[in-house]
């Protein structure tokens, strides 16, 4: 058992996994959709791709630490003007982040049928 009666557990480690817990339940929905925003009768809602990790751990002294982060690349908004609604996607955001993926996914691929062909 550890210092505060609980297997497994020692120093502040339960009160960093429950800090974590709490920042990662604003995470979601609330994070790839933005505030509606109103300009001249026309609603905008800003759309973003989003992922986060976290982690934490210790030693047997007791000594532990934990964190995480995330990244957003906003990818368009939704554009309501009227009865109209309509997706308008950010091509410089799409592009700077697909172009890299693609380059990354093809070379990777092209590792795995060499590998396979020998």
């Amino acid at each position: 058992m550890g210092a505060s009666g609980e297997a497994g557990y020692r120093g502040d480690m339960p009160n960093i996994a429950l800090e974590l817990s709490k920042q990662s339940a604003s995470l979601g929905v609330k994070s790839a959709y933005g505030d509606p925003h109103d300009v001249n009768g026309i609603t905008m809602i800003p759309v973003a791709l989003t992922w986060a990790g976290f982690g934490g751990g210790s030693d047997e002294s007791g000594n532990g630490g934990g964190g995480g982060g995330g990244y957003a690349v906003p990818v368009g908004a939704y554009i309501r003007k009227g009865d109209d609604l309509r997706f308008e996607p950010n091509l410089v955001s799409i592009l700077a982040v697909g172009i890299p993926f693609i380059w990354v996914a093809g070379r990777a691929l092209s590792r795995v049928i060499r590998a396979l062909k020998k």
